[in-house]
């Protein structure tokens, strides 16, 4: 009897100590402490993961051999075909599993028990997190779908997988159901421009927001070296989980934590030799929730800062294709998009990632800057 006293006298100890905490620390807590799950989560499940993905071959068949714009891929048969056919996609399964399992975790902790610890880590909010784990879920199921037809060789586009219009569609669905959210469910009608207040689109803010979610689907095209689009990725979120907690969004900067926590589960298999690629479960989810905090934190303004790299990809794409149409087939880049030109012209794989890394790093520092002081 006297160890069972002792133990409760503890916890109610504990738990009245957790009232009269400085809530700066219970919100450092409940920003740190999922993301940390979410790693231990994601790395417990890797394992299991790869062995089936390396038995049932849940690779491309073939690699693709049309470059945007027309004519062949010599160069990036040269780089990359070896590794295409035989690494695993659906890599990205251990970064959206990871964390859909934490938010419910400490949903079902909070919910459960009648304890002020768990009641305090439970981050799942209608008015902060419900949407974007919508939009993670969602688009995450989409693209397994897309993944697990191409590496069957089936569906609508060639060599497998759902066609580029068919992803193109079901992105701008999602964007405008969420822009629909954002319009007559929060009342958001606008964008807020630093150290400029506030602009109104009115009735086009929905099509902005599905032409913002667009754009950053187009960046999923950062997703072709190893360990590249993880780590920019992990800056990404990083960076507006942030800026979400400086404004006092704590239950949504724990959901930008608990991603990055999932991202560097994926990192440390994803890493040169890739033991999987994130492909298109991961890339799609992330991208599509990215828009979605982005508008949650009114720091849509700094999202071409703090994620240069997702819209610089494609615009080499835009621009490589532009000038093969209009310049008689010259091209700007050896290989677009552009971190496959930098290997092209000889720097390693590893050098490329570690150099966009930094980069990434530098520009979300500087967006989070510029959307706090703003």
């Amino acid at each position: 009897m006297g160890v069972a006293n002792a133990i409760k006298f503890s916890t109610k100890s504990f738990m009245i100590y957790l009232r009269y905490m400085d809530p700066s620390i219970i919100n450092v807590a409940k920003v740190f402490v999922p993301s940390a799950v979410a790693f231990a989560i994601g790395i417990a499940i890797t394992p299991a993961l790869t062995h089936y993905l390396y038995k049932y071959k849940m690779w491309k068949k073939k690699a693709r051999e049309d470059a945007l714009g027309g004519g062949g891929t010599p160069f990036f048969h040269a780089l990359h075909k070896e590794r295409e056919t035989n690494v695993p996609r659906l890599g990205g399964i251990v970064i959206w599993f990871s964390a859909a399992v934490t938010i419910f975790l400490f949903w079902f902790l909070g919910t459960l028990f009648e304890s002020p610890l768990f009641e305090k880590l439970n981050f799942l909010s209608r008015n902060q997190t419900w949407l974007p784990l919508f939009a993670l879920l969602s688009a995450s199921l989409v693209g397994l779908i897309d993944d697990a037809l191409t590496v069957s060789g089936k569906g609508t586009a060639t060599g497998g997988g759902l066609s580029l219009r068919m992803r193109i569609a079901i992105v701008l669905g999602i964007g405008a159901l969420c822009g629909w959210w954002f319009f007559v469910k929060l009342g958001v009608i606008g964008i807020a421009i630093p150290f400029d207040g506030e602009l109104s689109l009115g009735l086009f803010f929905i099509p902005f927001f599905m032409l913002v979610m667009l754009a950053l689907f187009s960046g999923g095209v950062i997703d072709g070296i190893d360990g590249l689009a993880g780590g920019i990725m992990v800056t990404i979120f990083a960076a507006y989980g942030g800026i979400a907690f400086f404004q006092n969004q704590i239950d949504l900067a724990a959901l930008c934590a608990v991603l990055v926590g999932g991202l560097l589960a994926f990192l440390w298999f994803n890493i040169p030799p890739a033991r999987f690629y994130m492909s298109e479960t991961g890339i799609l989810g992330l991208t599509t929730t990215l828009a979605v905090v982005a508008f949650l934190t009114k720091a849509v303004a700094v999202l071409p800062i703090i994620a240069i790299l997702l819209f610089a990809a494609p615009l080499s794409d835009i621009i490589q294709i532009i000038s093969k149409k209009f310049r008689k087939g010259k091209k700007v880049f050896i290989i677009a998009p552009i971190h496959h030109h930098f290997e092209a012209i000889g720097w390693p794989p590893y050098k490329v990632t570690m150099r966009f890394w930094i980069l990434s790093a530098v520009f979300a520092v500087i967006g989070m800057t510029i959307a706090l002081i703003s």
